[in-house]
């Protein structure tokens, strides 16, 4: 998969996630899954903020650096500071990544210069984990009968 069309899955990803804190009831933020061990829909989305925050120093980076969230335990129940994590978040990891390549050079000449691996393989780690926290707040979408939105149920063919 080229950068280019992972950053196009990225961007969707993170419309996704801006779509489901826009719609999402403020007091759920603070509910967790019945009857089965689970953390609160907040942490689940401080988890998502913290990856992006932390992959973006890395690809910069060209390492990672480990893993720091700037959403406090009080903010995974503030449903505009999560909003706003979110964002801010997405703008620093989209940012962290090099300019689209320069047009085409001339006949003979590489056809553009090979993104660096490390950066590729972090670009596909956070988009996995953007996957993975999707597919977990669906489960806590259905479980709290939280209303799913257009957008997830048009992606992820739900109900």
């Amino acid at each position: 998969m080229s950068v280019p069309a992972i950053l196009q899955t990225l961007r969707r990803s993170m419309d996704l996630y801006d779509e489901l804190a826009a719609a999402l009831p403020a007091h759920h933020l603070g509910s967790k899954l019945p009857g089965v061990p689970s953390n609160t829909v907040g942490e689940q989305l401080w988890c998502v903020v913290g990856a992006r925050e932390s992959y973006a120093r890395a690809i910069a980076a060209g390492e990672w650096a480990g893993f720091a969230c700037s959403l406090t335990a009080e903010d995974c129940r503030d449903a505009a500071r999560i909003r706003e994590a979110l964002a801010d978040s997405a703008r620093a990891l989209l940012e962290a990544m090099p300019p689209p390549a320069a047009p085409s050079p001339p006949e003979g000449a590489p056809a553009e210069e090979p993104e660096p691996p490390a950066r590729t393989t972090q670009l596909l780690a956070v988009l996995e984990h953007e996957a993975a926290h999707q597919g977990q707040l669906i489960r806590y979408l259905y479980a709290l009968r939280i209303p799913v939105p257009p957008g997830w149920k048009a992606r992820y063919a739900l109900d």
